[in-house]
């Protein structure tokens, strides 16, 4: 019988991980400031009426090469826009807008009231820039990218504009985790994991998607990026899988302060 608690459990498993979130905050504060010196950030834009439904758009020095939105992670129950600034570093110096949303997490709002959340960010975000738009995520903002790509995503004067979607890291297949503790929090009905989960939807199939995974990640996430991979193949979409030599869960995303990292040019083309 698979010990799913143990399936998802992350930082149990990298050392020093528990020192992480202060890491990310220090290093996200210090980018911000750095930013706001030779540019322009707007902090706490407005895009829904909870204190959580807030985000912030970062304004490259070079002309606009269009919007990346970045979802971040954690279980859906943890953090905000806060903890991940200096990953528009890469993003910036290409020449594009970054913005990164907060949203109400669990208990509070179940993953359904998340996705519609982040499909609104994405749209007012959309309003701001213009030029193509890029959606990335992270862990459980992967899954939420993702999810942008099915049916009940993005508004419909958006899709056209959408160039490119990136998990990194992503919970594409959410039934298992109705079997674990965490549920307790995440309050998954069998009926929403199914209507959540990308795996079981049918993607767009003109816009390219990439899932990428560290390759020291645990073997449920190899597991979740194989299984959209094979699933949105079968639609017909343009996916693509991989698994990143070198790094686990926490160490893959660092590639976006790379301007000319792999998995930037993945995520902006």
């Amino acid at each position: 019988m698979i010990d799913w608690d143990n399936a998802f459990e992350i930082s149990g498993h990298i050392p020093g991980a528990q020192d992480l979130p202060y890491q990310w905050a220090a290093r996200a504060a210090a980018f911000r400031k750095i930013w706001s010196e030779k540019a322009e950030i707007h902090t706490d834009l407005s895009y829904g009426p909870a204190q959580r439904h807030r985000f912030d758009l970062f304004v490259p020095q070079r002309q606009n090469a269009g919007l990346l939105v970045f979802v971040h992670g954690g279980y859906w129950r943890r953090f905000d826009k806060s903890y991940w600034s200096h990953l528009a570093a890469g993003a910036l110096d290409r020449g594009w807008h970054v913005a990164m949303p907060s949203y109400v997490l669990a208990p509070e709002a179940r993953i359904s009231d998340i996705r519609a959340a982040i499909a609104t960010a994405i749209d007012v975000c959309a309003k701001k820039v213009l030029g193509p738009i890029a959606i990335a995520g992270h862990s459980a903002g992967g899954h939420l990218a993702a999810r942008m790509m099915c049916a009940g995503g993005l508004a419909a004067d958006v899709l056209p504009r959408l160039a490119r979607v990136t998990s990194i890291s992503g919970l594409h297949d959410l039934a298992p985790l109705c079997l674990t503790q965490l549920n307790e929090i995440l309050r998954l009905s069998e009926e929403e994991a199914i209507a959540e989960s990308p795996v079981t939807l049918s993607p767009l199939v003109n816009v390219p998607f990439t899932a990428w995974v560290g390759a020291q990640e645990r073997p449920e996430f190899l597991r979740q990026t194989r299984a959209i991979e094979e699933s949105w193949a079968r639609h017909g979409a343009d996916v693509r899988a991989v698994y990143d030599e070198g790094h686990n869960h926490f160490t893959v995303v660092d590639a976006l302060e790379d301007p000319n990292s792999p998995l930037l040019t993945a995520i902006l083309g």
